[in-house]
């Protein structure tokens, strides 16, 4: 059995004290990542040579010495917010040698500085409480037992609340052989269609909230800029935002879980989804979250041992299962073929399609693996 990698997230609930400990670090490490960052484009600037993570950790004893504040952050700590700057660089550079969009890394601002790690050591669970190296016993609600060998601790604060993720290592366990297979074909007016005719409503999570939404923006909007009162609308937008985005994570887990634990394969197509969302549609298609989706459909499969299939999406809703060509608008949701006269669902016509695709992919692979 291969091991993998999964998160659990649990509440946090600090004393009133203990929030003022843990901003304090996320703004000292805030600070220490702003600082790491500008020196390593000084260096390059003025001198043309890259700053390694070694020569710079070295450096955080005698940043301890003048800024004794620092002392107050678990050392392992400030030791991974220098990991985070170097694996920013590390990724400007790939992207760079890969031709794509560089992206060079920016500042972070301080309200925007929203997680520290711990990796490995400085934390422990006792009963209902997390003991957390320089910041005491905060109280914790494990809804769930953990599972696996504990990696890292990742405290999060988001919308004014706080969290514990924990990343374990755990062993994957397949599930029994399947034999069905399905083809998934996601679309906007249902969430996805299967290729045995079954339709997921789309829930619309964002559209659905449109209205709340526009009246928390236009708490923010009337308050004063820097004031507390702004501050605390502000939280109240990022937890309106916290709500759609958990309900849609909710959801696709749902789907995602359904279709993994009844079928052997599943064929998808391997859709631009940036692309996508960048035309008139886009609030409809990030609404959908079909890349969150197909992500989470993925691991699921290969955690279950089941086959997932990306096809290629050209010419799957403007081809019939015959093979002959029938173009379609974007509002034309029936299919009309004139050689074999197939008339069906456009996204049902598609997602048996997919599906067959998908087998047609899986064929060659599975006679190499017999010879």
């Amino acid at each position: 059995m291969s091991k993998t990698r999964r998160t659990f997230k649990y509440r946090l609930y600090p004393t009133r004290n203990q929030t003022v400990i843990l901003e304090g670090q996320f703004g000292l490490c805030c600070e220490l990542y702003n600082a790491a960052l500008q020196e390593r484009r000084e260096a390059y600037r003025l001198e043309g040579k890259s700053i390694s993570f070694r020569s710079q950790s070295d450096q955080l004893p005698e940043i301890k010495v003048e800024r004794a504040e620092f002392g107050n952050v678990y050392s392992p700590v400030l030791q991974d917010t220098l990991h985070r700057v170097d694996r920013s660089f590390k990724a400007f550079f790939r992207r760079v040698r890969r031709g794509e969009k560089a992206g060079f890394p920016r500042f972070r601002a301080r309200a925007r500085y929203d997680s520290l790690t711990y990796p490995q050591l400085g934390f422990a669970i006792a009963g209902d409480h997390l003991k957390l190296s320089k910041v005491g016993c905060v109280k914790i609600k494990l809804h769930r037992p953990i599972e696996g060998q504990i990696k890292t601790l990742t405290v999060k604060r988001e919308a004014g609340k706080w969290y514990a993720c924990f990343s374990v290592e755990v062993e994957s366990v397949p599930l029994a052989y399947c034999s069905e297979n399905v083809g998934v074909a996601v679309g906007l007016t249902h969430f996805a269609t299967l290729s045995d005719g079954s339709e997921i409503e789309n829930p619309r999570h964002y559209r659905m909230a449109q209205s709340a939404l526009r009246i928390a923006q236009r708490k923010v909007a009337r308050r004063k800029k820097g004031s507390h009162r702004r501050r605390k609308a502000g939280q109240l937008l990022q937890g309106a935002h916290l709500a759609i985005h958990n309900q849609r994570a909710h959801f696709h887990h749902q789907v995602s879980r359904t279709l993994v634990n009844s079928n052997g394969l599943i064929a998808v197509e391997d859709l631009n989804v940036k692309g996508l969302a960048s035309g008139m549609l886009a609030k409809s298609v990030s609404d959908a979250g079909w890349s969150a989706f197909i992500a989470k459909l993925a691991y699921k499969a290969e955690n279950a041992g089941r086959v997932l299939v990306k096809v290629d999406p050209r010419g799957t809703s403007q081809t019939c299962l015959c093979g002959a060509s029938v173009p379609k608008t974007l509002s034309q949701r029936w299919h009309e073929c004139s050689v074999c006269g197939l008339s069906a669902p456009r996204d049902h016509v598609s997602a048996q399609l997919i599906l067959r695709l998908g087998l047609s992919l899986q064929a060659p692979r599975a006679a190499v693996a017999f010879a």
